[in-house]
């Protein structure tokens, strides 16, 4: 159930409280009127002699003068008469007025609420717009910037937007180090492979330095495995600028011929379903995107034979596309899966760097699929197995 907002509640408060002060106002109007007829009335035909006697007026009515017990009465009947039509008009007369001004003062309210909370409204809006960038750091060049006095709002509003700048420096600089790092670790990883291949091939080489370099070489190919796939990484968690048209039917295809080989090897059957699915963005991010998928299909499966890999493309409702690769394998299970999408993770959250893969596969495509405005799900297959499916925009013009 949603709660009250805070616009409607300072509403209320400010019209009850305006409600309140107009009903006191009134009584206590009405007790001044009150006291000051009875004073009035004391004092014209109260008057005491010496003898503590009241002294009247001659009155008379029609013409008859009336005695000291009967004018007294119709003295106290005219006084009751006129505090009857006083209540009367404050309470009749002045309730309408109340009301009518309360429902003024209702709408004021709300105005006046709905300006002081514009600023907070502000906040909001920005805070929500970085929440919901896909990705975690796409956002923080979002700012508040509120003008105005220097107040308690504008205050919140400058502090957050310190705290948002600090943020994407953070990001910015870990991204840079990532970038940074991989790119000087490449070089003694090219000049390792390099000399283990010579000595490999000397004439003399032994058939233990041989083996010994065949060890190396592999060591040597997951360092580099896991290296490019930081660096693609680093380069997939930035929006895409320079888009192209890219049929995800077309990656499909020949990501599926690419991977044939490891299929084979691993006794596993992948079946096409491309079906035209346009979108734009970079065609070889998107490409890594799929091999990533269909990877990933291949060597968490069944490997006696009876494993199978589906990979499927299509166009989805509400403008998006889909690629879903869909495999047999073993159970997973529901809450295992978020871990699937963190770097370096396997199931049961345990790190993950293999001979043939870095743990970065899922990750990369995660962030593949963010930055080209698009996301990734994934869910259990009954009998074993997952469900992938990543969606992207779909194209707005297409050029078959």
């Amino acid at each position: 159930m949603r709660s009250i907002s805070l616009r409607v509640r300072l509403t209320v408060v400010y019209g009850a409280v305006f409600l309140v002060a107009g009903l006191v106002l009134l009584g206590v109007t009405y007790l001044l009127f009150n006291q000051e007829v009875t004073r009035i009335f004391e004092n014209k035909y109260g008057d005491r002699d010496d003898s503590g006697n009241r002294k009247f007026l001659s009155i008379m009515v029609d013409g008859v003068p009336l005695g000291p017990e009967a004018s007294l009465a119709l003295i106290r009947q005219q006084e009751e008469e006129l505090r009857g039509a006083a209540l009367t008009s404050l309470i009749v007369q002045g309730l309408i007025a109340l009301a009518v001004v309360g429902v003024l003062a209702f709408g004021l309210g709300w105005l006046v609420a709905g300006r002081v909370l514009a600023p907070l409204h502000r906040v909001t809006a920005t805070a929500r717009q970085i929440a919901a960038a896909p990705i975690a750091d796409r956002g923080l060049a979002a700012r508040i910037a509120l003008d105005g006095p220097r107040d308690e709002v504008k205050e919140l509003a400058d502090t957050f937007d310190t705290m948002v700048e600090r943020l994407a420096h953070s990001f910015d600089g870990q991204r840079r180090f990532v970038a940074n790092a991989s790119h000087e670790l490449r070089t003694p990883l090219t000049l390792n492979r390099a000399l283990v291949e010579l000595a490999m091939h000397r004439r003399t080489a032994s058939a233990d330095v041989k083996q010994l370099g065949e060890s190396l070489l592999e060591i040597n190919a997951r360092h580099e495995r896991l290296i490019s796939g930081l660096l693609l990484l680093a380069r997939a968690e930035h929006e895409i600028a320079d888009r192209s048209p890219v049929d995800l039917a077309d990656v499909v295809s020949h990501v599926v011929g690419q991977t044939a080989p490891e299929a084979a090897q691993e006794k596993v059957t992948v079946h096409e379903e491309a079906f035209p699915a346009p979108t734009s963005g970079d065609a070889l991010l998107l490409e890594r995107l799929v091999t990533n998928l269909v990877e990933n299909g291949i060597r968490h499966n069944t490997h006696d034979g009876t494993g199978w890999v589906r990979v499927s493309s299509r166009s989805a409702s509400g403008g998006q596309v889909t690629v879903t690769v869909v495999n047999t394998g073993p159970v997973v299970p529901p809450y295992d899966i978020p871990e699937l999408f963190k770097p370096f993770r396997k199931l049961g959250g345990d790190r993950l760097v293999t001979g043939r893969s870095a743990g970065l596969g899922l990750s990369i495509v995660r962030s593949v699929a963010r930055a080209h405005g698009g996301d990734v799900t994934a869910r259990p297959r009954e009998g074993g197995g997952l469900i992938i499916t990543a969606t992207l925009p779909r194209a707005a013009t297409w050029m078959p």
